[in-house]
């Protein structure tokens, strides 16, 4: 099948853009990326969840920089509200949902701090990446109480890294049109995860953690 009989069976079938198309081609390839990323190269991030829908926020805001812009201010606020709030011990909801409530404010700041500076592709971002980018602030919160600030901030900026390396991946258009004319290539990411499912090696970060013994040895 090719790209123009590709694209003609899923118009009548009721999917009208081909972006959305190659999107739902990339997601495999992104979650199989960031699997790699974690069983190989040791960088965890927030599960493989959180990254991959982080990366397709991204692409649809089509600006990274106002994607990268929005993610701070979430983890910004993030780490406010924990010192903002430690001393009235709120169980977990209630925090959560008043950390919302500051990321609302921020993000609305933000979207007027765009329109006034003339920046219009800010200022017109669309409210549901906004809601996604919004999602991270209930992982964040709970690395904070379970691990602490520090931990929750380096998973913080992986999960950034992962996302913006995913961003490119899905926005590569070489990429996009060889998936549209050779679909079936997305099974590969099935036995490329077997393999990645029975590693047992040491992964990359962990050769630069123990390179002192593993030197003695």
């Amino acid at each position: 099948m090719d790209i123009s009989q590709l694209t003609y069976y899923f118009n009548f079938q009721g999917i009208p853009q081909q972006e959305t198309l190659v999107l739902i081609l990339m997601l495999p390839i992104i979650a199989t990326f960031i699997a790699f990323l974690r069983q190989i190269v040791g960088i965890k991030a927030f599960g493989i969840y959180t990254p991959l829908i982080i990366t397709f926020a991204f692409v649809a805001m089509g600006q990274l920089r106002y994607g990268v812009a929005i993610f701070i201010a979430v983890i910004i606020a993030g780490l406010l509200m924990r010192f903002i709030l430690k001393p009235f011990r709120l169980l977990y909801l209630p925090r959560v949902a008043i950390m919302l409530f500051l990321i609302s404010i921020i993000i609305l700041l933000l979207l007027t701090f765009g329109s006034n500076m003339k920046r219009t592709g800010l200022a017109s971002v669309s409210i549901f990446p906004i809601l996604i980018m919004i999602t991270l602030v209930e992982k964040f919160v709970a690395v904070q109480i379970e691990k602490g600030n520090k931990t929750a901030i380096i998973l913080a900026l992986e999960t950034l890294v992962i996302s913006v390396f995913g961003y490119y991946i899905a926005s590569w258009q070489s990429l996009r049109e060889f998936i549209l004319a050779y679909p079936w290539i997305i099974i590969l990411t099935l036995p490329i995860n077997i393999f990645l499912g029975k590693w047992t090696g040491l992964r990359v970060t962990e050769y630069l953690r123990f390179r002192s013994i593993l030197k003695k040895n």
